[in-house]
Parts: structure tokens; C-alpha cells; sequence
């Protein structure tokens, strides 16, 4: 049997809390500063896939995004509903949607670009521990550079 009074075992000793910790307090202050824009943090997320990559399908978004296609529809529907983006069917492949960023879209994305670097400095990381933390955080969940 495991003491509570170990170390190994206190919630402040454990990387599963600090990672959950630490994500929660970095998504809240995006979703300050996002708000201002009139974006929620998962829309932020899609207009910054397709600012790297515009013209995709919904699959290859979600797929970006690590969620389920079933939590895009809304996601893009909403953002739509906004006129951020567009969602047109393929040519010839009228089961498929490809999804793209109106000049409106462009426009806020690029209102939004400096949020980054805003959070960082709200929770005391330079740009370089931000780097690390990155490149930490790619390796634990098996992402890559893309």
C-alpha cells in the first residue's frame, strides 16, 4: 500500500495535474483576449488551420485539429453563421466540403495574430520557454512540427 504522505503520489507531484493545471490557466487567457474578437478559443484554433492551410476539407481540418468531424459542424456552422468562412461542396465529390477562410475571416485572424505572444507574457514565459514548453508538449502527445 502507497502512504499519502509520499511525494511521488501528491497531486502536486504529478504531470497529469500540472499538464491539466497549466492548459486550463493558458485556455482561459486566450478566451479573454479572444472575446474582445468575438471568437471563442476552438474558433481561433480553426481560423489558424486555415491560415497555414486554406481550402481544406472538413476531414483534413478536424484531423488538424485532433477532433472528431462531429465536433466541426458546429464548430463551422457557427463560424459560417459569422461569415468568417465558407463551406462549398468539392467538384465531383458531392459528399465532400471544402472549407475556407472569407476575407473577413483573413481579417480577424490576422486582428488575433499577437494573442500568443500576449499570453505568454500573462503567465511569465519568455518566447524561448514557450518554445520549450511547445516542443515538450508535441513530443508528449506524439504531434509533429506540421
Amino acid at each position: 500500500m502507497v502512504k499519502a504522505n509520499n511525494d511521488e503520489v501528491r497531486l502536486d507531484n504529478q504531470l497529469c495535474f500540472a499538464v491539466y493545471a497549466a492548459s486550463h490557466r493558458i485556455e482561459g487567457h486566450y478566451q479573454t483576449l479572444l472575446k474582445i474578437q468575438g471568437l471563442t478559443y476552438t474558433q481561433y484554433l480553426v481560423l489558424m488551420a486555415l491560415s497555414e492551410k486554406d481550402g481544406v476539407s472538413i476531414s483534413t481540418l478536424a484531423n488538424r485539429l485532433q477532433v472528431s468531424g462531429a465536433t466541426m459542424t458546429p464548430l463551422l456552422r457557427r463560424l459560417e453563421e459569422k461569415n468568417l468562412l465558407r463551406r462549398e461542396i468539392q467538384d465531383g465529390n458531392e459528399r465532400q466540403k471544402i472549407v475556407s477562410l472569407t476575407e473577413a475571416g483573413r481579417s480577424i485572424w490576422m486582428k488575433s495574430c499577437s494573442i500568443s505572444n500576449d499570453v505568454f507574457q500573462k503567465i511569465g514565459l519568455t518566447r524561448q520557454e514557450a518554445d520549450e514548453l511547445i516542443r515538450i508538449s508535441r513530443k508528449i502527445s506524439g504531434g509533429s512540427k506540421a
